[in-house]
């Protein structure tokens, strides 16, 4: 099995294990067509406290509406004032495979006080994430031996093995998923977010997504441009280059970061190769009885990278005690990454599903042997961590689930001001795409992030948090090309 690309990452790591399941159904519709799927009234719960909880039905395929349906989770936080309230604004963190329910469950963290007082903040799960019937492929012990296994094809053994993973990966999923697996893609969520929209009664859509939430964003202003409202796309993917060229990028992202911290500590770079080149031949055991594998090392890694703030003072930490020996935390830092729990649960299925929509997303047309034919590229790219993602789609070569609807050939989008971030030293979605999607939109505003780590939004940044509030909070922006800088 691949493990899911860097970008898969949960960008804000919010663990809401025990979530009960709240439903307001009453039976699954019959002989519903598009009309009254965009008809239907959410009926709101309180829940958690001063939030409230509904179900969106969406259906499973748009081109032939049946009684099957998936059962879209939904929170919101209510504007705290609701007399001058301005809308809804639906969040998104990123992923693929994060939980958007849970990251609106943490509206207080995720913007200002002034946005919650003007705007109600929801949450959805996408289809077959989370809480909106999760599709989970995998057992926890089986998802243990998937990601400690080999990812670089160094060897006739690691082959076989990364072929053998995969094609149980994707046994796995499609035994799961049905004949939903074909079904998971961004396009199908963008056409959701539409039903979301008109179920809140929202003459306009209000989105702040970040990472590959942008690309969600990005699909839906593609298919509904003139019901696009305030639109915030932070750490934004580029949508028209393709998987290979997105993989490279971001090994070269990562890389440059991991250059910075290295240098900033003091660490030399023939240690990082030295320890992981150990780690391939020979895992290492920790305080918990688990073998450290190269590949669980590098997910820790690429993990703490992200942020440049919290994560490296970590990663220097499990590095040092690495280099004597034990590498406890570096394997903590890759459970963070992968959502694992120190009783061996996995609290979500993001793992699993972030390859599946990425499959979809984005369909791999080269062979193992064409793959292997890059690696060169990807080593002189970046040494350390270009090698992990040279297989990283393997194992969509077997899901046979891919379709060439799941895409739009996306040019030129002419709608309102819209406001796209970019960090210059983004290691996960490079500050290139950003500029790149930045020059297919018409009307809209590029801001400027000079830092590091991944995304501008509400990670301490006063200039940038700023400028987003004045953007959501004031009617009057201008529909005009504009630059500005952070």
């Amino acid at each position: 099995m691949i493990k899911k690309k860097f970008l898969s990452l949960l960008i804000i790591i919010v663990v809401l294990i025990s979530f009960p399941i709240y439903s307001n159904l009453s039976g699954i519709p019959k002989n519903w067509t598009l009309k009254e799927f965009q008809n239907q009234e959410l009926k709101w719960q309180n829940c958690y406290g001063n939030f409230q909880c509904s179900t969106l039905l969406v259906p499973v395929d748009y081109d032939k509406i049946t009684t099957d349906d998936f059962h879209l989770k939904v929170i919101r936080f209510k504007a705290t004032d609701q007399r001058h309230r301005l809308g809804a604004l639906i969040v998104n963190p990123g992923g693929p495979g994060a939980s958007a329910f849970n990251y609106a469950y943490n509206a207080e963290n995720i913007v200002s006080a002034a946005i919650r007082e003007k705007y109600d903040i929801v949450g959805f799960d996408q289809r077959g994430i989370g809480q909106s019937d999760p599709i989970r492929c995998l057992t926890d012990k089986e998802t243990d031996e998937m990601l400690a296994g080999p990812m670089i094809a160094d060897t006739p053994e690691n082959q076989r093995k990364m072929v053998e993973n995969a094609k149980f990966f994707a046994s796995k999923c499609k035994k799961a998923a049905g004949y939903k697996l074909a079904h998971l893609s961004t396009l199908d969520s963008a056409k959701d977010m539409e039903l979301l929209r008109l179920a809140l009664n929202e003459p306009k859509l209000n989105y702040l997504g970040k990472s590959y939430g942008t690309y969600l964003g990005t699909l839906y202003a593609s298919l509904y441009p003139s019901k696009v409202g305030k639109m915030i796309l932070d750490g934004a993917i580029d949508p028209s280059i393709s998987i290979q060229e997105q993989n490279l990028a971001q090994a070269k992202g990562f890389e440059l970061a991991l250059n910075q911290f290295l240098s900033e500590n003091k660490i030399s770079k023939i240690e990082i190769f030295n320890l992981l080149k150990k780690l391939r031949i020979e895992p290492l055991s920790t305080k918990s009885n688990r073998n450290l594998t190269d590949s669980l090392a590098i997910l820790g890694i690429a993990s703490a990278l992200y942020d440049d703030v919290i994560g490296w003072p970590k990663l220097k930490k499990a590095i040092n005690e690495a280099s004597a020996g034990n590498v406890s935390k570096l394997l903590a830092l890759a459970d963070e990454y992968t959502g694992r729990t120190r009783t061996g649960k996995y609290f979500s299925n993001k793992n699993d599903v972030a390859t599946l929509i990425s499959c979809l997303d984005w369909p791999n047309q080269a062979t193992f042997a064409e793959m292997q034919s890059t690696s060169s590229r990807f080593s002189s790219t970046a040494p350390i961590l270009g090698p992990y993602l040279v297989f990283s789609q393997l194992a969509c070569n077997y899901l046979e689930s891919s379709k060439s609807e799941n895409s739009l050939n996306i040019n030129t989008i002419k709608i309102d001001t819209l406001l796209i971030i970019g960090v210059t030293r983004d290691p996960a979605t490079p500050y290139e795409w950003a500029v790149a999607l930045y020059k297919k939109f018409h009307a809209s505003i590029f801001l400027t992030l000079e830092a590091n780590g991944h995304t501008g939004q509400g990670r301490g940044f006063l200039c940038v948090d700023k400028k987003v509030d004045f953007y959501l909070l004031n009617s009057k922006i201008k529909a005009i090309r504009s630059q500005e800088f952070c």
